[in-house]
């Protein structure tokens, strides 16, 4: 029996260089130094279009991941909105939130 972390790499096949996108919070377009409403409205747009991508049947049957990283924008900016609500700027949320969206988009086009 092979190890199943070896099964992990196969699955990632050509989708590897944009699952490494992002690796670093300073590659992020929102941060965390810009004016609040400014990052809502950012992340708020970003969950929004996340939102209705994971709710289309076009994506949810593609065999393109891009339903998947909506899902997980989703997530990412719900949390990091859910954060700016109570004045408190996330790094790591902001950071997810802008590099899931870059993700779910990529694989939109």
């Amino acid at each position: 029996l092979l190890p199943v972390s070896s099964f992990a790499a196969d699955l990632i096949g050509d989708y590897a260089p944009v699952a490494r996108q992002c690796t670093e919070i300073s590659q992020s377009a929102l941060t965390v130094d810009q004016d609040v409403a400014t990052l809502t409205r950012e992340v708020v747009s970003r969950m929004d279009e996340a939102i209705a991508v994971a709710d289309d049947p076009r994506w949810i049957a593609s065999t393109r991941p891009a339903f998947v990283w909506a899902s997980e924008t989703k997530v990412a900016c719900g949390k990091a909105y859910g954060y700016l609500q109570s004045s408190w700027r996330d790094e790591d949320y902001i950071a997810k939130c802008d590099c899931f969206y870059a993700k779910m988009r990529h694989f939109m086009n």
